[in-house]
């Protein structure tokens, strides 16, 4: 479904549920925000981690390789709670201003972009996990192998799924 161009799922809504339009968005948006629901906290929790690690100890046995995967983890990290946080803010900027098609609309492409940058996040930790538990190659591996999953189960599976139905 184009979330900007919903004519099809809106056809489909009307003649098997009986909805309007007005109900339709009402119930996307909150399922919308049932998803952002499950996925604040984490990244949340992910992020908070991310930034104390620099404050412990052995993270200057960290090489320079790792220290850029790092950085990188942290700025997917912050994206991603940016991101999945900011449909909570559009929505009370544009709280009774009858916006609510537009503000779907951004919310949807925000949380899309937000999983993707938590992914990358969780793989990006993961990386480092295992670099200081075990070494760099090994962090490289799991790292090499966490991302393929991400990949599968929250975009190649789902894309499957979706057309698979139409």
């Amino acid at each position: 479904m184009d979330v900007d161009h919903p004519q099809s799922d809106q056809r489909w809504d009307r003649r098997a549920r009986g909805e309007t339009e007005v109900q339709r968005l009402d119930r996307n948006w909150n399922s919308l925000l049932q998803e952002l629901r499950v996925v604040q906290t984490g990244v949340q929790l992910l992020t908070g981690f991310l930034l104390t690690l620099p404050f412990q100890q052995r993270f200057d046995q960290l090489g320079p390789p790792m220290r850029v995967v790092y950085l990188a983890t942290v700025v997917c990290a912050v994206c991603a709670t940016v991101l999945l946080i900011a449909p909570v803010a559009m929505h009370r900027m544009l709280f009774r201003r009858h916006r609510l098609q537009v503000l779907v609309s951004a919310a949807h492409r925000c949380a899309y972009a937000g999983l993707a940058l938590l992914g990358l996040a969780v793989v990006g930790l993961t990386t480092i996990i295992f670099a200081a538990v075990a070494g760099r190659t090994v962090g490289l591996i799991a790292g090499a192998c966490a991302l393929p999953l991400f990949t599968f189960f929250w975009w190649v599976l789902p894309l499957m799924l979706r057309t698979h139905g139409e």
